[in-house]
């Protein structure tokens, strides 16, 4: 009996990368850049492994295979970070220790940027290439930093979809202008951000057990192809190979030195906001008990999921189908979805986030064959 398996890869080397490509090739389908969908018996899966395992380099190179059970998997949705071409997209993970879930919900509250993130003096864009929170909004000078320290109180508003929810986030600048901020939620277990006007996050929390999970991460460019080499580059500053565990955690508590904290930033855990979520999460205990949790107004997103999580869960024990298990036709209808930081006049808020979206997607040299959701 066949049974369907996701094979996804990270190779540091370029010639063990095309090695790795072709013997796929001969197993499954090519679902975009490094990701391989398979139909394997259990000889098959092992010959795979054995094949895979003769090419790779065992501690600089990474192949994760996804069991997804007997017969035919869901169809993958049409996201824009599948569909994009691989030189416009870049993919990174990295291992937290705690529960999936407590990552997953961090990545979906829009108020804790305000306050985990805060930086006290606003960065230079140009010199921050593909970093969170480091470049302006769009369609204005306002450096991100900026918004997110000085207007801490958003007004957070959720619409469910096909996919699970979009999230609005809105801060009032003044009476004509409104920072807007969409996100999304992926259900069951990732988010869509922005990371700068033409570039978008899409972000899995994968478990490993009950205790420890990776998140894995694709960017996706509607502009310039990416620079890999920047983007890994600036990330291997904190992840270590072969595990991807970052350099900075609880063992040496998170780097914090309170002279930062006094004078450069919230957390005083240095510029990477990637620290900041990884000590709020672990925190809690690697299973927060969240029986003596009190959810507030800005946990708006948390409870809408939470709500969504439950029902699916009694779906699938009743036999039914849970959210996001796709025939072919219902995957094609899922698109985009749609996520940005802008600057729009006040009185057209609805109109502008879809206006922009339209409008980098026309520019775009990949986006502009596939309309928005």
């Amino acid at each position: 009996m066949r049974s369907s398996y996701l094979v996804s890869y990270d190779i540091a080397d370029e010639k063990r990368l095309r090695l790795v490509f072709k013997t796929m090739r001969a197993y499954g389908d090519h679902l975009q850049f490094s990701v391989f969908e398979c139909q394997l018996t259990a000889a098959d899966l092992v010959r795979l492994r054995g094949e895979l395992s003769a090419i790779i380099h065992h501690k600089e190179d990474q192949v994760l295979f996804v069991y997804l059970g007997p017969g035919e998997p869901p169809a993958f949705p049409h996201f824009d970070c599948f569909i994009a071409p691989e030189n416009y997209t870049f993919a990174f993970k990295g291992h937290v220790a705690c529960n999936w879930l407590q990552t997953l919900e961090v990545g979906i509250d829009p108020a804790h940027a305000s306050f985990l993130h805060r930086f006290f003096e606003d960065h230079n864009p140009a010199g921050n290439y593909g970093i969170q929170f480091r470049s302006t909004s769009a369609d204005s000078a306002l450096p991100m930093t900026k918004i997110m320290r000085e207007y801490p109180r958003p007004q957070i508003d959720t619409e469910y979809t096909d996919y699970g929810f979009r999230i609005v986030t809105l801060r009032a600048i003044d009476d004509l202008r409104t920072h807007i901020r969409v996100t999304n939620l992926l259900f069951p277990n990732a988010f869509v951000v922005p990371l700068s006007p033409e570039m978008t996050v899409t972000q899995w929390q994968v478990p490993i057990d009950d205790v420890s999970c990776y998140w894995y991460a694709i960017f996706t460019s509607f502009g310039d192809p990416v620079d890999k080499q920047a983007m890994r580059r600036h990330r291997l500053e904190l992840y270590t190979l072969p595990d991807y565990k970052p350099r900075l955690n609880a063992a040496n508590d998170y780097g914090f030195n309170a002279a930062e904290q006094r004078r450069q930033t919230y957390t005083g855990m240095g510029d990477d906001i990637n620290v900041h979520d990884q000590w709020a999460v672990e925190s809690q205990g690697p299973i927060q008990d969240r029986t003596r949790e009190h959810l507030g107004a800005s946990d708006k997103a948390i409870a809408v999921y939470r709500r969504i999580l439950i029902d699916a869960i009694k779906r699938a024990a009743a036999g039914e189908r849970p959210l996001m298990v796709l025939d072919e036709a219902a995957a094609e209808r899922i698109r985009g979805p749609i996520t940005l930081d802008g600057i729009a006049d006040a009185r057209a808020l609805e109109s502008y986030w879809r206006e922009f979206d339209a409008k980098r997607r026309k520019g775009s040299g990949w986006a502009a064959m596939y309309p928005a959701e």
